[in-house]
């Protein structure tokens, strides 16, 4: 049986390599000996799919007034051979479909992409449970989910659900927690029992669905060193892109705190929410005075993205619409079949 009690940090605990900080036996924690994980994938940290090691996604409408337009675009996607769509996660908005709830249907409308809540409202979807729910998806859909969680942001809106308002150093804490958890009750092997500052469990025996890919969206230095320990990839905040002095500064932090748990900093790949016009012809301009990307033409968002995942280790992009909008079938046309297959083709002749 795994035990763990509050007084050992959640960055203690290494449960992707059973290296010297481990507390269960070096067999569960071997991503390469976890059942379904190929040794492949599992070395790369499970960020890639099958067919491609840069990931390029869709994000999908969320209001409860878009369904027919939610999983005609998961099917266009995925017939399109993206390799992932995502969904926010705001319970507390009226006018949105449940996070979850939405993607076990695009799961179930789909067969070969996979599908994420970024980021996933923690606070409003305790550890253990979300454990649960998130092996279940993985299991039902054939391991095409992926975990995009985060310390959660929008706390008036939160709290207004029940739950605990939490501080600033609280609510990074209950992140890294969380991961522990979720890492824990999946894989297989004996019952957990945890004893942590937010979350306890107790001789809960796990789930033997692997771990999915864990991605997280993280802004201030602790949350930066929580993702270093811990995630397989990293969401930058507001839209930052490669060019971004946020990036710019974060990304030593993250590849620092992985180094300090013996992880390569290459291992947390960067994943990039991305928005702005697309369009056939070139724009006379591709950002804004603030040096933010507005989006241009098929050929300059080649050029673009390309340089990022050259220049910038890039590891994925997910094309994003406002909250509300709904997609245009050119814009996506274009994005799935023009600016995705070329910069495949781009990265994959350098």
């Amino acid at each position: 049986m795994l035990f763990v009690t509050n007084s050992v940090r959640p960055n203690q605990l290494d449960l992707c390599s059973g290296g010297p900080h481990g507390h269960r036996p070096s067999h569960r924690f071997s991503p390469s000996r976890r059942r379904g994980v190929a040794p492949e994938a599992a070395r790369r940290g499970s960020i890639v799919t099958a067919n491609h090691e840069v990931l390029f996604g869709l994000g999908l409408e969320t209001d409860v007034d878009q369904v027919s337009e939610i999983l005609e675009h998961a099917r266009v996607a995925d017939d399109a051979g993206l390799d992932l769509v995502s969904l926010t996660d705001h319970p507390y908005f009226p006018q949105r479909n449940d996070a979850y709830a939405t993607l076990g249907f695009v799961l179930g409308a789909t067969t070969r992409i996979s599908a994420a809540a970024i980021m996933t409202n923690l606070v409003s979807r305790p550890a253990p449970m979300l454990a649960r729910t998130v092996m279940g998806l993985s299991s039902i859909s054939g391991n095409r989910f992926i975990l995009g969680i985060g310390a959660g942001g929008l706390w008036e809106e939160i709290v207004a659900l029940g739950v605990p308002r939490l501080s600033p150093g609280e609510r990074v804490r209950a992140l890294e927690e969380a991961i522990v958890v979720v890492r824990a009750l999946s894989g297989g092997g004996d019952p957990v029992t945890f004893h942590g500052e937010f979350y306890q469990v107790t001789e809960l025996s796990p789930s033997a669905v692997p771990t999915p890919p864990i991605w997280i969206g993280a802004l201030g230095p602790k949350g930066l060193a929580v993702t270093g320990r811990n995630a397989d990839g990293w969401i930058p905040g507001h839209l930052a892109d490669w060019r971004s002095t946020l990036v710019a500064e974060s990304r030593p932090i993250i590849d620092e705190a992985a180094a300090s748990v013996g992880r390569d900093p290459s291992a947390v790949a960067t994943v990039y929410n991305v928005s702005g016009r697309v369009t056939r012809d070139p724009q006379p301009t591709t950002r804004d005075d603030e040096g933010r990307w507005i989006g241009g033409g098929v050929a300059q968002w080649v050029e673009e993205l390309t340089f990022a995942v050259l220049e910038h280790r890039a590891a994925a992009f997910i094309y994003l619409v406002r909250p509300g909008d709904i997609i245009s079938d050119t814009t996506l046309s274009l994005w799935a079949h023009e600016v995705v297959p070329a910069v495949r083709e781009a990265i994959s002749n350098d």
